[in-house]
């Protein structure tokens, strides 16, 4: 059976090392996330090559995958957090050694395209965060969406705060171990040595910027996989920006294809028929604001309630 690894919780004082394993980013749009975290009593640095830039990529792979493993095994880092998502991370496995970075047992947080690091880590034991990055807190968000992601930090529930509650699609309860991320990144990891284990697990779903009939694509792909009816519940974020893109073509023009066709719909259309309790519009992902959610860590879920509830600590040392 494969052994848990989780990551110690914080105290302040300790260092939080910030790399970019995607997309590129500017100095100025990491200063709000340093001056949240150094106000909240921690040390803040930033990988070597955080600031790179070659293609759209922040960095060649073998510099940004560098920065990933000297933080993991550094031992003056305690947290490892993302700048930003946009792409790049599956182009690292390669070069990043997995079991070590699981080895060192450290606080992994980022979302959005870092998904394939997590599905990854979980795939080998080691429990996550999907939490806002740098980008993310570059701009002010909502208390609960900081208080979240400081509780995680400090080995806290990061489910226990005054969060918007999620929509019933399909009422049920159910347990398990919650896995996955944006629907892209994890749907990528099929038929690669890191695909994602959903058996008997709380699937997590949310993505952004992709149009209605790719989200159709996307799930019917996840349901003709035989991979979602092995999960225990699905809990869906939101599909961001897709019923905007649903309105117009690509040069602006009234969309004839998929005017009126929300997200919602589709996902209810693929998804409430498997059965499983479902809900949608649970707080995490591409949007305004969000929760930090562990991954890797046994949770019960009541759609009718719209929430998730914590089974276990989601470190050790608290």
């Amino acid at each position: 059976m494969l052994k848990k690894v989780k990551p110690r919780a914080l105290d302040k004082g300790d260092t939080i090392r910030l790399v970019s394993p995607a997309s590129p980013i500017t100095p100025a749009e990491l200063e709000g996330v340093r001056h949240l975290l150094e106000s909240a009593g921690f040390r803040v640095e930033f990988g070597a090559h955080v600031f790179d830039r070659w293609q759209y990529l922040a960095g060649t792979d073998q510099d940004r995958a560098a920065d990933v493993m000297e933080a993991f095994l550094d031992p003056e880092v305690a947290a490892v957090m993302c700048s930003r998502g946009g792409y790049g991370c599956p182009r690292l496995l390669p070069y990043v050694d997995l079991p070590a970075i699981v080895d060192s047992a450290k606080m992994f947080l980022g979302f959005s395209d870092i998904t394939t690091l997590h599905v990854a880590l979980n795939k080998l034991g080691l429990a996550t965060f999907y939490s806002p990055m740098g980008f993310t807190l570059a701009t002010k968000r909502a208390e609960w969406t900081v208080q979240s992601f400081l509780n995680a930090l400090l080995g806290q529930d990061p489910l226990d705060v005054d969060h918007p509650r999620a929509t019933c699609v399909v009422a049920g309860t159910a347990q398990g171990e919650t896995v996955g991320g944006c629907l892209v990144p994890f749907i990528d990891s099929f038929a690669t040595p890191d695909e994602i284990h959903t058996d008997g697990k709380i699937l997590l779903i949310e993505d952004v910027g992709e149009r209605p009939h790719r989200v159709d694509a996307l799930l019917t792909h996840l349901v003709r996989s035989g991979k979602i009816q092995r999960c225990a519940g699905i809990v869906v974020g939101e599909m961001t920006d897709t019923d905007a893109l649903s309105q117009k073509t690509p040069d602006g023009k009234l969309s004839k294809t998929y005017a009126g066709v929300s997200w919602r719909d589709i996902v209810t259309e693929r998804l409430a028929p498997l059965g499983l309790p479902l809900m949608i519009d649970f707080p995490f992902g591409h949007i305004a604001n969000m929760l930090t959610v562990p991954l890797g860590i046994q949770v019960s879920m009541d759609s009718a309630e719209g929430k998730l509830k914590l089974l276990e600590n989601t470190t050790v040392g608290n």
